[in-house]
């Protein structure tokens, strides 16, 4: 495009960078999204697999949050055609003692088929609450390596604003026949995050509010603070009115906190699933190696003798 110049980063695809001349140049992954009206148009192929994936979180008096399922908000209204997938449990280990466990591979082949995926569905994830829950599904389908998953940008808000229509009705999709086929880079350990806090190369980010990055929150997952070396971008500064920022908005902010000139990202938040935001928007982008860990602060604070700090990032 005119005014428009290649460059690349450790890391990451080679992305068209914005000039005065261009204001209007698109994401490295432009497909990973899919807007209101598109998905409208889209209603009733025969491929299309739509589901909302909304959890609810309330704050817990033994520290962290509480979470509640979406499923009654979607028997309220939900877009036609639409199933809904539980992320807390039919999508978790429930074995654990940390929330939304990533579960074995096995156990998410068996949730998408009965939810009706094949190699080929088109599957958009949506939320009518925050989007980090999109994404956190978003990132297990691609775990998984489902390679045609969007997220509906501005969620089920979104379409709504859009004046689309909304559906009472309950149809399952028939039985899918989805494979499986781990991508498990797509996840960090406590391991891995341990090993890369001296690591100058790697980009550790906590998607936390200030306040909970800096420990002066009063809520906490039981030590304050946030992983020793690491830096803060709270994942709604990556949103703007429930939709992704544009091209050029992402870039310069995830940038600032230098997760595009990095060569590894890891993202974590407090149970792995703000850190999807983060993830999703650097992927968006073009930064290609990044990484959720999954356990995040819920596990990582059990452990005396994994490095805390506070303060401001």
């Amino acid at each position: 495009a005119t005014g428009a110049r290649r460059t690349g980063r450790p890391g990451r695809k080679p992305l068209i960078e914005l000039t005065r001349e261009d204001p209007n140049v698109p994401y490295a992954h432009p497909e990973y999204l899919i807007s209101p009206d598109r998905l409208a148009e889209r209603l009733g192929d025969a491929k299309l697999r739509v589901f909302d994936s909304t959890v609810f979180l309330e704050p817990s008096p033994q520290g962290g949050y509480r979470s509640e399922s979406g499923i009654r908000k979607f028997r309220e209204g939900h877009i036609p055609g639409s199933a809904f997938l539980d992320l807390i449990d039919a999508a978790s280990d429930t074995s654990t003692d940390l929330n939304f466990s990533l579960p074995a591979l096995s156990q998410l082949q068996e949730l998408f088929r009965n939810l009706g995926v094949d190699d080929d569905s088109e599957v958009v994830l949506y939320s009518s609450g925050n989007l980090m829950w999109a994404t956190r599904a978003w990132w297990l389908f691609r775990f998984c390596g489902h390679g045609n998953a969007r997220v509906l940008d501005g969620g089920f808000r979104g379409w709504k604003a859009h004046h689309h229509p909304v559906s009472t009705e309950e149809t399952p999709y028939p039985q899918g026949s989805f494979r499986a086929h781990a991508q498990s880079e797509l996840f960090a350990s406590k391991e891995s995050v341990l090993a890369a806090i001296p690591e100058a190369r790697t980009c550790t980010v906590n998607a936390l509010s200030p306040e909970m990055h800096s420990g002066e929150s009063e809520l906490s997952y039981g030590r304050k603070g946030h992983i020793a070396g690491s830096v803060n971008l709270f994942y709604d500064d990556l949103l703007q009115g429930g939709y992704f920022k544009d091209a050029e908005s992402l870039e310069q902010t995830l940038e600032a906190k230098g997760l595009l000139s990095a060569s590894r990202v890891l993202s974590y938040c407090g149970g792995g699933i703000a850190a999807t935001v983060d993830a999703f928007a650097c992927l968006l982008v073009g930064q290609e190696n990044v990484s959720v860990y999954d356990g995040s602060l819920t596990e990582w604070v059990r452990d005396d003798s994994l490095p805390m700090e506070t303060g401001a990032a």
